[in-house]
């Protein structure tokens, strides 16, 4: 087993970057950028979108050739001339958009180019299984060799994707952003995998946005920042705050600086009783004009499950909305009966409402809803970046069935001047933008139809730090407009440096509430606390 802080100290690097630079028509992608790997480490590289990350690393795998520097591997010059060399080298990179052939088994795509025969001419298809199950077992893999990769999940899928790199023998192995697609308990189960790998000395060089996962893996850190070298942190040294001040050049308390601070205003949306009778229970709060209000729990506490009832996206059986002191729904009072939950209003039926029994509902009522998963729920990748951004509009905007595309070309301008979205025309497809102005372009959307009340689920997820301070940016000003906010998010500093109070839920259940009126700070104690059951709110 090697011992990668032994490693750094003992052994020789395995790779050796020095000095990179790469243009493309002029524009400097990287300038004389520096890392060094060490056998059996995990290496995490960092930096925002754009800052050369992926051109750093396909400069490495020979997909690009570098205009000047030098690299070494085992000590020794060598000159990258393309993706066959670097494999021949030992080196293979796992992109986050996998390379596989759905309609071909694990065996085939590990083999896929290098197959094995017999007599001369016909696969070897018995041998190449052979091979791949030793591999595959390796591994510790749940599937076999002769599966179909298009019957595996996405987790499963970059398990093969490892696999045909340990069958070319690969000393290096590059993993960007692995985890994106991934659900908590295959995150899990790849960390084991990395793990093992790096304990049988394979160097590893992980790229990923996310804190914890380098808290969690990372022997060492570097760090690159507008195309350049900024530094590299033993493990020792990581910390959050050193890792964002590299990253963006100023300080993690700095994210939150635009933050305004307003008192809030009347309540916009009030909740009673609302309960899908099986995630939810009868959860009942309000929301005020220009606040942002947090919703913390523990994963499965039913905070995304409260934001689609809300919404419409999810059946209710039971509970009250009023939006402006308007009430907006009771959705079946006698199912709500049924399954034992008594609130039912006995005056509804003389009340003004709007049902809200769609999103499309919920949007003629002014409520959005900004959903967790951007690719697969919020954007329509295949679609114009101009096009996403006017979805929500399309109807207002078309008058006996002729569409007035000036409006929405002024729709689409303004959303990319006002929420700072890079892109060089609004035809470039949404699936081309990097995560955060995905992230925003989905805001933009939702923002076009000027919401009283904004439901953003993982507002952050799988943005870089430079993204998110624009994201806070973006939400801090629409609640000094008076847009009333909740929040959704796993991360709690976000929730702390955000919310103006913060509401908690555990097991479908709000339990309890810090910051505002209470009296208790908005501490990642004290959301804790109530997360776990460690507190519990005494009702009267």
């Amino acid at each position: 087993m090697v011992n990668s802080t032994q490693a750094s100290i003992k052994t020789q690097p395995v790779l050796e970057m020095q000095g990179i630079k790469k243009t493309f028509n002029g524009f400097i992608a990287l300038h004389d950028v520096n890392i060094t790997v060490y056998p059996g480490e995990v290496h995490a590289l960092m930096g925002e979108n754009g800052a050369g990350k992926s051109t750093l690393m396909k400069i490495l795998a020979g997909a690009y050739i570098a205009d000047a520097g030098e690299i070494k591997i085992d000590g020794k010059a060598v000159k990258m001339t393309g993706p066959a060399q670097a494999r021949d080298l030992g080196i293979a990179i796992i992109y986050q958009e996998l390379n596989l052939a759905p309609n071909l088994t694990v065996a085939e795509n590990i083999f896929m180019g290098s197959e094995l025969t017999k007599g001369g001419t016909l696969i070897d298809q018995d041998g190449m299984r052979r091979r791949a199950a030793e591999v595959l077992t390796n591994l510790d893999a749940s599937f076999d060799a002769g599966d179909l990769v298009s019957t595996l999940s996405i987790a499963e899928q970059q398990q093969v994707e490892i696999a045909r790199a340990l069958k070319h023998n690969s000393r290096i192995l590059v993993m960007d952003e692995p985890t994106a697609a991934l659900s908590d308990r295959e995150t899990d189960k790849l960390f084991e995998v990395v793990r093992r790998l790096r304990n049988e000395g394979i160097a590893i060089i992980y790229i990923s946005h996310r804190m914890a996962e380098i808290y969690a893996l990372a022997d060492r850190v570097s760090v690159i920042r507008d195309g350049g070298y900024i530094g590299s942190l033993e493990k020792h040294e990581i910390s959050a705050e050193r890792l964002v001040e590299m990253m963006v050049g100023r300080s993690l308390q700095d994210l939150y600086e635009n933050k305004h601070q307003i008192t809030p205003g009347a309540v916009v949306l009030e909740v009673t009783n609302l309960s899908d009778g099986h995630k939810v229970k009868p959860a009942t709060f309000k929301l005020h004009a220009g606040e942002i209000v947090g919703l913390a729990g523990l994963v499965g506490a039913g905070r995304t499950e409260l934001a689609r009832l809300i919404f419409g996206a999810d059946r209710k059986i039971s509970g009250e909305i009023k939006l402006e002191g308007r009430h907006l729904n009771i959705s079946e009072p006698t199912n709500a009966i049924k399954s034992g939950i008594a609130y039912v209003p006995e005056d509804i039926k003389e009340r003004p409402s709007l049902n809200i029994l769609s999103p499309d509902d919920a949007i003629e009522a002014g409520i959005a809803y900004v959903p967790e998963d951007r690719k697969n729920l919020g954007l329509f990748l295949d679609m114009s970046s101009g096009e996403n951004i006017t979805l929500n509009v399309l109807d207002r905007e078309t008058k006996a069935g002729i569409i007035n595309s000036k409006n929405l070309a002024r729709v689409v301008t303004d959303a990319i001047k006002d929420l700072g979205i890079r892109l060089a025309s609004p035809s470039i497809r949404a699936m081309d933008l990097s995560g955060g102005n995905q992230q925003k372009l989905l805001l933009a959307r939702w923002l076009a139809i000027n919401p009283k009340v904004l439901l953003l689920d993982e507002p952050t997820r799988g943005v870089d730090i430079g993204a998110k301070s624009e994201i806070y940016r973006i939400i801090s000003d629409l609640a000094a407009k008076g847009v009333a906010i909740l929040m959704i998010s796993s991360e709690l500093p976000e929730i702390v440096g955000m919310s103006d109070r913060v509401l908690v839920m555990r097991a479908g259940s709000l339990v309890g509430e810090v910051g505002g009126s209470t009296g208790e700070k908005i501490t990642q104690e004290n959301i804790m606390a109530y997360a776990t059951g460690a507190k519990e709110v005494v009702k009267s």
